[in-house]
C-alpha cells in the first residue's frame, strides 16, 4: 500500500507539519493542504510517516498532535559543526546553517515573481564584471569558429564529466569509472538501481542534443522542452511529463519553498524567463541565470536542476568557449543553490546585495 502513495503527497504532509512547531492536530494539516484527501486517507497517511520515522504523535482522539521527528544531531546543528567543502564568507555561512535547520524552525515561503521582474538584462548582474572577465579568459578558445566546434573536439570527455557530475549532484551513485563504462562500452553496472542507469544515459543523450545541433539550438521553448524530454526520459511517473510544462502543483523536499501552482502562471513566467536568459549578451552571466531562475521556477514536474545544468552550458558551447567542468559544475550548481536561499528569504533585496 505503501508504494501507492505520492511522494509529493507526503512531503505536502511534512510541509504542513512542519508549519506547526507547537504540534499540529489533523484539523490543522488538512486547512493547510492545497487538496487535503479524505480524513481516512489521510490517518492512513500520517500513520505511515510516523511508521518510517518522519513524524511523531503524542495524544489521542481530538487531542492528538503530530511533529516532525527530528535526531538528536538535527537539534544540535549549528554554524560552528558544519564542514563546508570551499571556502566561505561569514555570510554566506549564515545561509549554510540557515538552510540545515529543522523544517519546522523555518518560515513558508513562495515564489517570488519579483526576483524575476527585477532582473533587467544586461543592466542587472549576477556575476560581477571582474569575474566575468576572468572566466573569458579561463574559457576562451576560437570562437570565430562554427558554434559547437571545441565542444566536439572535447566530446567524449564533456560527455562522460558532466554526465557524472550532474547525475551524482541527484544522487546517483555510479563512479566516474562505470559511467565511462556506461557511456562508451555500453556496460551497465549490475549492482546499481535502473534509474541510476538511465539517468546517465539520459545525459548522454541530451548532451549528443547540444553538441551536435550547436548552430541551431538556442535558449527557447523548443530547446528547454528537448532537453527535459531527454533528461527525463523514463524517469516520470507519467511519459505525457516528458518534454511539458507542468499543469499540477509541485512540492520540494525538506524544504519549505512552494513553487507555483497555477499552470496559466508557469507558463507566463517560463516564457518571460527564457525572453530574459535570450536578451542577455555575456555567455557566462546567461549560464548562471538558468542556473538559478529555473530550479527557482520548478517549470517541469521534475529533472529542473538537471535541465538547468545541461542549459547553462548552451552560451558557452555556442560561444565555443569552454563548457562547464567538473569542478565549475559542482561551484556553480552550490552558487546557484545559495543564490536559491537568497530569494527565499523574506528580506530577498537586503540579502541580495550581499551577494
Amino acid at each position: 500500500m505503501a508504494k501507492r502513495i505520492l511522494k509529493d503527497e507526503l512531503a505536502a504532509i511534512i510541509h504542513a507539519v512542519s508549519l506547526f512547531p507547537k504540534g499540529a492536530s489533523i484539523k490543522d494539516i488538512r486547512m493547510s493542504l492545497e487538496s487535503p484527501p479524505p480524513q481516512r486517507t489521510l490517518q492512513y497517511r500520517l500513520s505511515f510517516l510516523i511508521k518510517t520515522g518522519q513524524l511523531k504523535a503524542e495524544g489521542k482522539a481530538r487531542s492528538r498532535r503530530y511533529w516532525l521527528f527530528i535526531k538528536k544531531s538535527e537539534k544540535a546543528i549549528g554554524i560552528q559543526n558544519i564542514e563546508f567543502s570551499i571556502p566561505l564568507s561569514n555570510k554566506s555561512k549564515f545561509i549554510q546553517e540557515a538552510i540545515t535547520r529543522p523544517l519546522h524552525t523555518r518560515h513558508f515561503v513562495s515564489y517570488n515573481r519579483k526576483f524575476l521582474d527585477k532582473y533587467q538584462p544586461n543592466v542587472t548582474y549576477y556575476l560581477p564584471e571582474s569575474l566575468r572577465q576572468k572566466l573569458l579568459k579561463l574559457g576562451k578558445t576560437d570562437g570565430k569558429r562554427p558554434a559547437g566546434t571545441y565542444a566536439r573536439q572535447i566530446f567524449n570527455r564533456l560527455l562522460i564529466d558532466l554526465s557524472w557530475n550532474s547525475s551524482r549532484l541527484e544522487g546517483n551513485t555510479y563512479s566516474l569509472l562505470e559511467t565511462e563504462r556506461l557511456l562508451e562500452l555500453g556496460k551497465a553496472s549490475d549492482k546499481k538501481d535502473i534509474k541510476e542507469t538511465q539517468m546517465i544515459l539520459n545525459h548522454k543523450a541530451a548532451i549528443e542534443f547540444i553538441v551536435e545541433s550547436a548552430e541551431n539550438i538556442g535558449i527557447n521553448r523548443y530547446t528547454l522542452l528537448n532537453l527535459h524530454a531527454l533528461l527525463a526520459n523514463d524517469l516520470l511517473f507519467d511519459s505525457r511529463s516528458c518534454g511539458a510544462i507542468r499543469s499540477i502543483p509541485v512540492a520540494i523536499s525538506k524544504t519549505v519553498y512552494q513553487p507555483l501552482a497555477i499552470p496559466q502562471l508557469v507558463n507566463e513566467c517560463f516564457d518571460q524567463l527564457i525572453k530574459t536568459a535570450y536578451d542577455i549578451k555575456n555567455p557566462f552571466e546567461q549560464a548562471f541565470f538558468l542556473m538559478v531562475q529555473l530550479p527557482y521556477l520548478q517549470p517541469f514536474e521534475d529533472v529542473n536542476k538537471r535541465v538547468s545544468r545541461l542549459a547553462a552550458n548552451l552560451p558557452l558551447i555556442k560561444a565555443n568557449l569552454c563548457p562547464l567542468s567538473p569542478c565549475v559544475s559542482i561551484l556553480v550548481a552550490f552558487l546557484a543553490k545559495l543564490k536559491g536561499v537568497y530569494i527565499y528569504a523574506k528580506n530577498a533585496d537586503k540579502v541580495f546585495k550581499r551577494v
